[in-house]
């Protein structure tokens, strides 16, 4: 069996989907299955002019919207890459990104396409405030779930929660594959260790999807309560002035290390004590298991992937989305009772190890491969 992996972004950005894959990749090599990467380059822009036709829906209705024309132009340069650098065909095609799965479909018809829906570019662009939902470019985006669905041969996501989402924008929900996204064990290491001051960290894109106001504000009430703690924060993006600001105006600069990007957090994890990240929104959260393989009690909101990953008391806490006082009362039962904390902590590192392990995603996908693999295309 020889399997084209599609992706969006390149094998080395950091993060999701884009980072996991090539250990994906390593397991199926030692299975004596073929399996290549690809992806669209950052340096292809405006290269593709062929014209872009849906099945199920007409865009031009959207035509002259600025997301919905930069949308298809990646399109037209995904399929301008493709048929640059392809030219050999595969027994499987597996996307992880919408355009991929489309574009690959469009060029290979006679080649099985599984597509991953890992996340929902709509719902991160509502809570950044860059769209309005119900406002044309939430219609164009949700509009291409119905499209995978009749144009791909299998259709997948990575958490029940999410299937639901996906639910009010195709026919078949329930013939949506849920595996829940894997990690490598030996990329984590825990590490037995005694700090002083309880250690916070998160690790994300600074936008206000993350919920990072949320945390500082509960930080703030956390040092009011006399609680003692060091929050690091890894990560970088857009707002992050904003919430360096937010950081000095809450009086918690002397409390809080902003680093920026970092390539492997993985590495920098395990010596902390509490991974802690109030999401609005999350269709997984592959953070959350990687800090749980870390050894790290979790905190996190009651929203998508994350409150399937944690069960609330028992391998974690959950507490609802934008409420800084349960965030607060939270934090302040790991950080004043270390041993509660050591006790959450081994719960997830057990679960995380049963469910998220790269050994049962691959046995999961192996079987999805074959089942696709047998069943006919349709004329």
């Amino acid at each position: 069996m020889n399997i084209l992996q599609a992706l969006f972004f390149p094998p080395e950005q950091p993060g999701g989907v884009s980072s996991m894959v090539p250990y994906i990749q390593e397991r199926f090599h030692k299975l004596g299955w073929g399996m290549e990467l690809f992806s669209l380059p950052k340096r292809v822009r405006n290269k593709g002019q062929e014209e872009v036709v849906f099945h199920t829906f007409d865009y031009t209705e959207f035509k002259g919207n600025a997301l919905v024309d930069k949308y298809i132009q990646t399109y037209r340069d995904y399929v301008w890459w493709t048929r640059m650098r392809i030219g050999k065909s595969y027994d499987i095609i597996h996307a992880h990104h919408p355009i991929a799965a489309l574009v690959m479909k469009e060029l290979f018809p006679n080649t099985p396409v599984v597509m991953t829906v890992h996340s929902s570019y709509e719902r991160e662009l509502i809570l950044n405030g860059r769209i309005q939902e119900g406002g044309p470019e939430h219609k164009f985006l949700t509009s291409i779930y119905r499209e995978l669905e009749h144009r791909t041969d299998k259709l997948m996501t990575v958490s029940e929660s999410f299937r639901h989402y996906l639910a009010p924008y195709i026919d078949d929900p329930n013939a949506i594959k849920v595996i829940p996204n894997g990690f490598d064990e030996k990329r984590f290491k825990p590490i037995s260790h005694e700090n002083e001051v309880t250690q916070l960290i998160t690790v994300c894109r600074l936008v206000p999807a993350k919920g990072l106001d949320i945390l500082l504000h509960a930080c703030a009430e956390l040092k009011r309560r006399g609680c003692p703690f060091v929050l690091h924060i890894i990560g970088d993006g857009p707002i992050r002035k904003e919430l360096e600001e937010l950081a000095q105006e809450l009086d918690l600069y002397d409390d809080i290390i902003f680093y920026g990007y970092m390539l492997h957090p993985e590495e920098f994890m395990p010596f902390f004590d509490v991974f802690v990240l109030p999401s609005r929104a999350e269709a997984f959260g592959s953070v959350f298991a990687e800090a749980a393989l870390c050894w790290l009690a979790l905190v996190g909101t009651n929203v998508g992937g994350i409150a399937e990953q944690i069960e609330d008391g028992v391998n974690g806490l959950l507490v609802p989305p934008e409420d800084a006082q349960a965030l607060a009362d939270a934090l302040e039962k790991v950080v004043s009772d270390p041993h509660y904390r050591y006790n959450l902590a081994r719960s997830a590192w057990d679960k995380a190890k049963k469910v998220y392990s790269l050994q049962r995603v691959i046995s999961q996908m192996k079987k999805v491969y074959m089942e696709v693999k047998a069943k006919p295309l349709p004329e």
